[in-house]
């Protein structure tokens, strides 16, 4: 049995630990709701942009980088979505799974993937893994402005809107982390460029390829936006488009703002999930550090129990020896 002095020093170092995870779920706590209330905000403005492009992709006839690359490139960019500390489960390890799951898949295509990392600990990762990447952004995960996706946004639409020879690539995924609710965030890969179109009838877009922390479902990727592709009616409603001044003009327009507007949903909601995933987190530490200061409490009550019984015994057995001497 441990001595009580070891037991002690245990005790005080786990209620110690007990007292920080219990404060960064109180922090958590405070923060989750505001971030949940911008991530919904942000998601009318992100989900209307969608729906114009969309309409235009499905209802035209239109040669245009939104909808196609304009040269065969195997390059290919991969933005992981992480985040810049820790406690929070395992919310950066499933978005790197899911990244090497995603670069596995496309290096088998005979795609050369670039890899875009946002987010400290992914950084971390890769570069002591000693893994290429293109581009790195740090600061305020839990916390994303409009301004770091403007910059990611940027970045990505400059090297998507390069040729082959200028080193740009022909499609633009995503991994996060989609936000559910409190105990589900969804890892999901986003195939951002170029929207695909799916007919009706056609198998819908998407494969299983991810995890679900809390509930174990697979992710999908999605083809064209954040919950399906987009879908082409076969009918004879489709509504007749005018352009002005012409199409490339206006797909010119609107093509930073769509990009710009997902990333900045895809930041959002990868906000709340973290938030969300430390909370959790922290919830579950707290309670294993009470239940472990039981299971050492009892452990010190016994070992001093013990020693009480054995330091009586030896004053029984001396008394009764004396006693002996003196008959």
């Amino acid at each position: 049995m441990a001595s009580q002095l070891g037991l002690k020093s245990r005790i005080n170092s786990t209620t110690s630990l007990g007292k920080i995870f219990n404060a960064q779920e109180m922090i958590a706590s405070s923060h989750i709701a505001k971030a949940r209330t911008v991530a919904l905000n942000a998601k009318p403005y992100s989900d209307a942009i969608f729906d114009a492009v969309q309409a235009l992709a499905a209802h035209t006839d239109i040669d245009h980088p939104i909808v196609k690359s304009t040269e065969k490139n195997p390059r290919v960019a991969v933005l992981a979505l992480t985040s810049d500390r820790g406690m929070a489960g395992a919310y950066t390890s499933s978005i790197i799974r899911e990244t090497e799951s995603l670069l596995t898949r496309l290096d088998k295509e005979g795609k050369q993937p670039l890899l875009y990392v946002y987010g400290r600990r992914g950084v971390s990762y890769y570069r002591y893994r000693n893994r290429k990447i293109a581009a790195t952004w740090e600061g305020n995960t839990d916390q994303p402005g409009a301004e770091i996706a403007r910059e990611i946004a940027d970045r990505l639409l400059g090297d998507y809107m390069k040729t082959a020879a200028q080193g740009g690539v022909s499609e633009l995924y995503i991994i996060f982390t989609e936000f559910v609710n409190m105990v589900v965030q969804k890892v999901r890969v986003l195939r951002m460029l170029p929207v695909e179109l799916v007919r009706n009838g056609d198998q819908k877009a998407g494969s299983a390829t991810g995890t679900e922390q809390g509930a174990g479902v697979p992710s999908t990727i999605d083809q064209a936006g954040t919950d399906a592709a987009a879908v082409v009616q076969d009918d004879d409603t489709s509504p007749l488009y005018a352009f002005e001044p012409s199409v490339d003009k206006v797909l010119d327009a609107i093509l930073p703002k769509y990009v710009q507007s997902r990333i900045h949903e895809c930041l959002l909601t990868a906000a709340a999930s973290e938030t969300a995933s430390r909370q959790n987190a922290m919830h579950t530490a707290t309670d294993n550090a009470n239940n472990l200061i039981d299971s050492l409490t009892r452990q010190l009550n016994a070992s001093r129990q013990a020693s009480i019984t054995q330091e009586l015994t030896e004053i029984i057995s001396s008394a009764d020896a004396l006693n002996k001497e003196e008959e």
